[in-house]
């Protein structure tokens, strides 16, 4: 009999960023930066300047950047020297133990809905793979290196703010890949689509998610963005001006506890996306 009414359910997503959403700052902060005998702002305004001289993706220039600080240091970068780093990860409250996803999958299949949850993120896959809320996912969309017998050799995918909606698009398609072009292009009719975009919801945090959570938006699906509450008032202003943009439909601070806002703003969402399904 639960097989039987597994099958009936009807697919939602939630779609996070991670870092500065599921986790606080980046994850590259955390041991790996330190490691090369360099600050968090070093490491970054370095990226910047030579994103601006060589006129390049950000996303790119921080990838190649971490390969050679890694070389200038006599480390080599594995794909488990990543994953050993992103174990460091600076999880926000309630994210811990994965109760966070246990309970929003229980109050979706109470509501006829299959909830997959998904991370499309410009930081580093290993490293997300590293940390232990990992297993929630179905699946990982984020940049990842190519690799020579286990050692990182060149950026083989580098995800910006731009990229983000190619994979919500195949989140939607049910293309779970990052290479086949000809499937993300390819005609579906809506109805055949695995995850309708009005049954998604994008979580995020700030500017390089902006193109996703307004597409998301659009497309019937719904947006939140989701803030560090020990961030600076400069960093919180941001937020305000995506909710002033209508940029997003919701605003909420990043904590993933039971009866938090973030809580019932999801729960919320899932009700409504349940209710629609019976008109």
């Amino acid at each position: 009999m639960e097989d039987k009414f597994a099958k009936q359910l009807t697919k939602a997503a939630i779609v996070y960023d991670f870092d500065g959403t599921l986790a606080r700052g980046n994850l590259q902060e955390c041991s790996f930066i330190p490691k090369m005998n360099m600050t968090r702002t070093e490491f970054w305004n370095e990226v910047k300047r030579r994103t601006r001289e060589e006129d390049a993706d950000e996303i790119l220039v921080y990838m190649h950047l971490m390969l050679e600080k890694a070389r200038a240091a006599g480390e080599v970068v594995t794909k488990q020297m990543l994953r050993e780093h992103g174990m460091g990860a600076q999880l926000f409250s309630g994210l811990h133990g994965g109760s966070w996803f246990i309970r929003m999958n229980k109050f979706a299949m109470e509501h006829g809905l299959e909830l997959l949850h998904y991370i499309v993120s410009s930081g580093i896959e290993e490293m997300i793979r590293g940390c232990s809320i990992q297993s929630a996912f179905h699946r990982i969309y984020a940049s990842k290196y190519i690799y020579d017998e286990d050692v990182a050799a060149w950026p083989g995918v580098a995800i910006n703010y731009t990229t983000k909606t190619q994979y919500l698009f195949r989140i939607n398609k049910g293309v779970e890949n990052h290479w086949d072009n000809a499937a993300i292009n390819t005609f579906m009719s809506e109805a055949s689509r695995p995850v309708p975009f009005k049954r998604m919801i994008f979580v995020g945090d700030g500017d390089t998610d902006i193109p996703a959570m307004k597409m998301v938006a659009y497309q019937g699906g719904h947006s939140i963005a989701v803030y560090d509450e020990q961030r600076e008032k400069k960093d919180l202003d941001k937020i305000h001006r995506l909710i002033s943009d209508r940029r997003v439909n919701f605003v909420a601070p990043a904590n993933y506890e039971e009866h938090s806002q973030m809580d019932i703003v999801v729960k919320g969402i899932l009700g409504r996306v349940a209710s629609e399904l019976t008109r």
